[in-house]
């Protein structure tokens, strides 16, 4: 008499001469306490990214490299156009710099130190992989044209026109990124 066993579902059947007879047991999962609570611990939300999208007007660039890779560069260029790095996250795929005045050049870090609102920005890097190999990066330079300490900073923020020196920074790291890592043949 054949004998057919499914584990995953505890359910045994037997073959008799006449009929089936099928034998049912309780429904088990195959899975340990500890493996769920190590995915559940793998998959937490914590990220350093902020909880808003980047801006569509942002400056977009497809680079032939890793995420990592390009966050990476952004931690040694960011510095080189004497910006200051104000959050950066390799694993997230995110780098932020403090508020630049682009007429003083010098980074500000509180809202009081900002004498200018409309000559200083902040410039964010959103790298997210694109396909195997390739990083699709979002540029978003802003500026607040008015202090509001009653809305959220976000609220205040607009993309820099291109005619504003933050957004000719932004566009000289696209280029350098560009230059460093090449845009594959699809992206050009």
């Amino acid at each position: 008499m054949p004998s057919v066993r499914s584990v995953e579902c505890g359910v045994r059947s037997r073959s008799t001469g006449a009929g089936a007879q099928v034998l049912i047991r309780p429904f088990r999962a195959p899975h340990s306490a500890l493996r769920i609570c190590l995915l559940v611990a793998a998959c937490t939300p914590i990220t350093t990214r902020p909880d808003f999208r980047p801006d569509p007007r942002a400056l977009i660039v497809i680079l032939d490299a890793r995420p990592e890779r390009v966050t990476a560069a952004l931690d040694s260029l960011v510095p080189a156009e004497s910006l200051e790095v104000a959050h950066s996250s390799v694993r997230d795929g995110y780098v932020e710099t403090a508020w630049y005045d682009t007429q003083a050049h010098r980074s500000r870090h509180h809202a009081r130190e900002i004498a200018n609102l409309a000559a200083t920005v902040k410039t964010r890097f959103w790298a997210d992989p694109w396909v195997p190999g390739q990083t699709r990066l979002t540029v978003e330079p802003v500026y607040r044209p008015r202090y509001d300490p009653s809305r959220s900073e976000r609220d205040l923020e607009l993309i820099a026109p291109k005619e504003h020196e933050g957004y000719k920074i932004a566009q000289r790291f696209v280029d350098k990124l560009k230059e460093r890592f090449g845009v594959p043949k699809a992206a050009r």
